[in-house]
C-alpha cells in the first residue's frame, strides 16, 4: 500500500469517525483507534497518538462554540481539569510498562461500556436546589440558556466527581481517547449538573486533557505526521458535519446501530489482545 493510498483510507476513515462521534457524542477516537490497529495494522501506540491528536483539534472547535452559548461551566471545567490532567501523565506513563495487548483488551472493555453509557436513558437535574460545601466555597454553581429561560442548577458531592476525573484521565492517556463517557458520569451522575452542561463541560475538558498526554507521546516519537494529519482533518471535517446534522435530526436509532458497531469493534479488540 502506497502512503497516499493510505492516507485517502485514514482520511476517509477518520472523516466518518468524527461524524458518528459528534452524532453520538462519544467521540471519533473510538472509532480511529479500531481503524487504524484492526484494519489497517498500525501500532496501537501510534494509533493512540494520531487519535489524541485529533481530540485536540475537535474539542478546540467545538468548545469554543459551546462556551459561547453560556452552557459549558468553565469553573468546573478548569477545577476538575487539575485531576485529569494530572491523571492523563500518570496513564501515560503506565502505556510506557504495559505491552499492547493489555492496553487493546482494557481499550475493548471501554468501548463496551462507552456503548453502555450512550444508550443509558439520561436524567435531568435541572431543578436541583441543594449544593455542597465545596461546591459554595469554589463557586461552582451556575446557570445555563434553555427554551424557558435560563435554568439555575446546583453541584453536589465535588469529591467523589474529582476522584472520576483521576480515573478518566488516567484512562485517557493510556488510550488516547478523551474519556468523555467516564467524564460525564462523573458531573452528572455523581456531581448531580444537567446533563447538557455535563457534556459540553466534558467536551472542553478533554482537549486540555490529551494535550497533557500528546506532549510524552511526541516527546517518545509515537505521534506520527503521516497518521496524525488526515485523522485530525477527517475527524475535524466529520465532526462539523455532524454537529449541522445534528440540530435537525433524531439520533436515538442512529445511537443503537452506533451501539452495536461498537460492541463488535470491542469484541474484536479484547479478542485480538488476548490471542496476541
Amino acid at each position: 500500500m502506497t502512503v497516499l493510498v493510505f492516507t485517502l483510507i485514514v482520511l476517509v476513515g477518520a472523516f466518518l469517525a468524527g461524524l458518528l462521534g459528534s452524532l453520538t457524542g462519544l467521540g471519533g477516537g473510538v472509532i480511529i483507534i479500531p481503524l487504524l490497529t484492526l484494519g489497517l495494522g498500525v501500532d496501537i501506540h501510534y494509533a493512540i497518538g494520531a487519535s489524541i491528536i485529533s481530540v485536540i483539534a475537535t474539542s478546540s472547535g467545538s468548545a469554543a462554540a459551546y462556551v459561547k452559548e453560556g452552557i459549558t461551566n468553565v469553573r468546573i471545567g478548569m477545577f476538575l481539569e487539575i485531576a485529569t490532567t494530572v491523571s492523563a501523565i500518570v496513564g501515560v506513563v503506565i502505556a510506557t510498562y504495559i505491552d499492547a495487548n493489555s492496553i487493546m483488551v482494557v481499550f475493548g472493555l471501554i468501548l463496551l461500556f462507552s456503548a453502555f453509557m450512550m444508550l443509558k436513558k439520561k436524567i435531568d437535574h435541572s431543578n436541583n436546589e441543594k449544593t455542597s460545601i465545596l461546591a459554595s466555597y469554589f463557586k461552582l454553581n451556575g446557570s445555563y440558556p434553555t427554551e424557558d429561560g435560563v435554568k439555575q442548577y446546583a453541584v453536589h458531592n465535588v469529591i467523589g466527581g474529582f476522584a472520576m476525573m483521576f480515573v478518566a484521565g488516567t484512562l485517557s492517556g493510556l488510550l488516547g481517547i478523551g474519556s468523555g463517557a467516564l467524564k460525564v458520569i462523573g458531573m452528572d451522575n455523581i456531581m448531580k449538573i444537567p446533563f447538557k452542561v455535563s457534556t459540553t463541560t466534558s467536551n472542553f475538558m478533554i482537549g486540555v486533557t490529551a494535550a497533557a498526554s500528546a506532549l510524552i507521546y511526541l516527546h517518545k516519537g509515537q505521534i506520527d505526521p503521516v497518521i496524525a494529519m488526515p485523522v485530525s482533518l477527517g475527524v475535524i471535517l466529520g465532526a462539523t458535519l455532524g454537529a449541522k446534522i445534528l440540530i435537525k435530526t433524531k439520533t436515538d436509532k442512529l445511537k443503537w446501530v452506533f451501539a452495536v458497531v461498537i460492541t463488535f469493534l470491542a469484541l474484536q479488540m479484547i479478542y485480538n489482545g488476548l490471542i496476541g
